[in-house]
């Protein structure tokens, strides 16, 4: 999954993305409202899939600017890159790059012709085999045609053998013994060495061989930097005074002509793109679990605030290498001393949405293989966390616990400019001072918030979104995969992990059998909540502020946009 000062760990196929001030969410596989009865079904009705005002491309309009308002100026490119597995990310270079599949509404996965015309198992014994026809009409910026060459030098950088590679993930990548080139260049042929339920997870998005044919091109050459594209759009460039990112109609493009001659993204903090848009300057602005937005962007005139049910989720990361955090007990305590309904209820009031606590980290709950596992360990027990303190060392000594003559003090980092972290974080203050917790908040720039400190560990407790995508397990592996080396984390921004998590992803991912990868997938989340390395909150709304007139962008819940039908209706 992926966050909305937005981290996309915003989920890619094998990662998850992440927003800053828009929670995000592992996503499940099937996009399936939950069997059974309980809270998932109310989110279910009250609530759409997707909401993006759906229209054929005759009823819109040709031409025009669209200004699109983000919370984050992105400096890695390269989305496969830790650095660069942002929410924000995707949402600029889903226009630019490949994608071999695209997700409808439902999370119905299907290939997307503009550069996969076939792809499916061919094989499963003795080994999984699957086959891809690339749509010859295909090519890079550069000119070059889009072939095997460029699959197999993905496969290479991302497998997780050189550790010169900062990605984001090997999942899938590493069940893979080898990428061939079939019949001619545009086949391809992947055959792995363990089975991968979510193979159509791999490959996206994909980029040409050049980007991965050695790490310092795939550390270092998309930094500021989008080298080459292949999409609907191409990259007119960035200004990094003005905080905008221009991309253009690319007239190369063998698909459907794009609508739009241009769409410019505008960064600027959470809180100031709602203004901008009331004010005129912009068209469309993802406004987050932000009530006053919420009303202000309703009542702004020939606007509308779009809604769906969000295949991300809020959380709190906790980080298991910070030194007062390694002790899980304390972590524990800690998980136990936050009440996750309150800071819901606080979030979400006001914006037309159940106020329901999320139990799995792999599953939303409006989808099939939900199930509640947090247990005793999601409730809010003050009692429970201070016997738990205590049992840690960690004595009481007036208002602040010690140990060894040190206070029990973390520290909350959250993103300045995003007031549902300031909130989220004040509430997590007052409720850990009654178990005797001390906690400081400490406001970064939105810009620096991932790659200063929630990837470098740089924080004790912070909050914000994951990005899910169709695929449950395979894009939040990262997230919770223990160290190889017990050192390289990865996406695993809460830096704990166990064997027997990594055997319960690896039991879900391989199967073939959608039934038995959820069990696997609910087996491995009752194991997390026990860890503590993140405190699901709440499943979130995505909530769009754009101009009515707008077509086919909004939320979009599991479909991906198909960015050359984006535009305005007369």
């Amino acid at each position: 999954m992926k966050a909305h000062a937005a981290r996309i760990a915003a989920r890619t196929a094998v990662a998850v993305a992440v927003a800053l001030s828009v929670p995000a969410a592992l996503t499940g596989c099937g996009g399936q409202q939950g069997a059974g009865g309980g809270p998932g079904d109310e989110t279910a009705r009250s609530v759409k899939a997707y909401d993006i005002n759906p229209q054929p491309r005759e009823k819109v309009k040709d031409g025009g600017t669209l200004r699109w308002g983000v919370n984050e100026f992105p400096a890695q490119w390269n989305r496969n890159h830790v650095d660069g597995n942002l929410a924000v990310a995707a949402v600029i270079s889903n226009a630019l790059l490949p994608a071999p599949f695209l997700s409808d509404e439902k999370a119905v996965i299907r290939p997307n012709p503009d550069y996969v015309l076939d792809a499916k198992l061919t094989a499963r014994e003795p080994k999984q085999v699957v086959t891809y026809r690339l749509n010859p009409k295909a090519r890079w910026s550069d000119g070059k045609p889009i072939t095997w060459a460029d699959y197999e030098a993905q496969w290479q950088a991302l497998n997780g053998k050189d550790p010169r590679y900062r990605i984001v993930s090997a999942t899938g990548y590493q069940d893979i013994q080898k990428v061939v080139r079939g019949r001619d260049d545009h086949e391809v042929v992947v055959t792995f060495a363990r089975p991968f339920g979510d193979w159509q997870s791999l490959f996206g998005p994909l980029l040409p061989a050049s980007a991965n044919r050695t790490p310092d091109a795939f550390n270092n050459a998309w930094l500021n930097n989008i080298p080459v594209t292949a999409g609907p759009f191409r990259l007119k460039g960035f200004d990094q005074t003005a905080k905008t990112i221009t991309l253009v109609r690319d007239e190369q493009w063998w698909g459907q002509r794009a609508k739009l001659d241009q769409i410019v993204y505008r960064a600027s903090e959470q809180d100031a793109l709602i203004g901008a848009f009331g004010n005129g300057e912009l068209d469309v602005a993802d406004i987050g679990p932000s009530a006053p937005d919420y009303a202000r962007a309703r009542t702004t005139r020939d606007a509308q605030v779009r809604q769906a049910a969000g295949p991300d989720f809020r959380h709190i990361t906790f980080n298991g290498s910070s030194d007062l955090l390694r002790d899980q007990r304390v972590r524990q305590a800690v998980q136990l001393g936050v009440n996750r309904q309150a800071i819901a209820q606080s979030d979400l009031q006001g914006l037309d949405w159940p106020i329901t606590p999320l139990g799995n980290h792999f599953f939303m709950n409006t989808q099939e293989g939900y199930q509640d596992n947090a247990g005793a360990l999601g409730a809010y027990d003050p009692a429970r966390a201070k016997q738990l303190l205590d049992q840690a060392g960690w004595k009481v000594a007036g208002a602040v616990r010690q140990k060894d003559g040190r206070p029990l003090a973390l520290r909350f980092v959250v993103p300045s400019g995003v007031q549902v972290s300031k909130s989220e974080a004040e509430l997590v203050q007052s409720m850990l001072s009654q178990i005797g917790v001390q906690v400081s908040i400490q406001a970064v720039p939105s810009d620096d918030f991932f790659t200063k400190y929630v990837i470098p560990g740089n924080f004790d407790l912070t909050a914000f979104a994951y990005i899910g995508t169709p695929f449950p397990v395979s894009s939040s592996y990262g997230i919770y995969a223990n160290a190889p080396d017990g050192k390289t984390w990865n996406a695993n921004f809460g830096r704990t992990g166990s064997q027997a998590i990594d055997d319960a992803m690896n039991k879900a991912s391989q199967s073939l059998d959608p039934a038995k990868a959820r069990v696997a997938t609910n087996e491995a989340d009752r194991l997390i909540w026990q860890e503590v390395n993140v405190l699901p909150l709440y499943q979130r709304p995505q909530n769009v502020a754009v101009r009515s007139s707008l077509a086919n962008v909004g939320a979009r819940g599991f479909y991906d946009l198909r960015y050359e039908n984006i535009g305005f209706t007369p």
